[in-house]
């Protein structure tokens, strides 16, 4: 029997959810919670094997669920069910150990499968999620063959952003005098002239 917590914060759709998942003989609904917190709570009654976890919640939201319950509970799987499949939402998910990552909009069956085998150690990602991900890491590679820092991969992505020095160092947390010296270095470091030859490169280079 894989227990259950559904976390979401809209009462409708928790009781819609639960009782699709009652209808698997193999599943049972352990707990109900509205917000990141509260799911938290219910792990440590209930010691559930899945966690459906909506990311946006008020006062404690799905990503910082996710978190505790991740860094106390490591046998507990997180799937995270949502209507968000934007980048910055899957990442913060991703960040957070979250071991699924799925959307509402999928067959009742589908989401059945994917709590199973969640269930089961395998990490579930709908396909869209999926493919941002790995597009990610593929970015991510390609700043490191280019032997690039996270650093001046940043920067670089505010350049692309059309940030100035002043509002980069103010992004980074930076003296301007710093973000200035590391874009010199960036430039000689590819052989490259200017700013905007820069842009270019990481755009032609997939590395933002």
């Amino acid at each position: 029997m894989i227990k259950v917590v559904i976390a979401d914060d809209i009462p409708v759709l928790r009781s819609g959810l639960k009782a699709v998942l009652s209808q698997d003989t193999d599943i049972k609904v352990v707990g109900e919670a509205s917000n990141g917190q509260e799911a938290f709570e219910l792990c440590i009654r209930q010691h559930p094997d899945v966690v459906l976890m909506d990311m946006r919640m008020p006062d404690h939201d799905g990503g910082y669920g996710t978190r505790k319950i991740k860094d106390n509970f490591k046998d507990i799987k997180v799937l995270v069910l949502t209507t968000f499949d934007d980048k910055e939402t899957v990442n913060r998910a991703v960040s957070c150990s979250a071991d699924g990552y799925i959307l509402k909009e999928m067959d009742s069956d589908k989401i059945i499968s994917s709590i199973k085998a969640v269930a089961g150690g395998i990490n579930v990602f709908c396909d869209n999620v999926f493919r941002s991900i790995k597009q990610d890491v593929i970015i991510q590679q390609e700043a490191k063959d280019f032997g690039l820092t996270d650093r001046e991969s940043e920067i670089i992505k505010l350049i692309c952003d059309g940030c100035d020095n002043k509002e980069i160092a103010a992004k980074l947390f930076l003296a301007e005098g710093t973000v200035r010296n590391s874009i010199s270095r960036l430039l000689e470091k590819l052989e490259l002239k200017d700013r905007t030859q820069l842009a270019v490169f990481a755009i032609k280079n997939n590395i933002v």
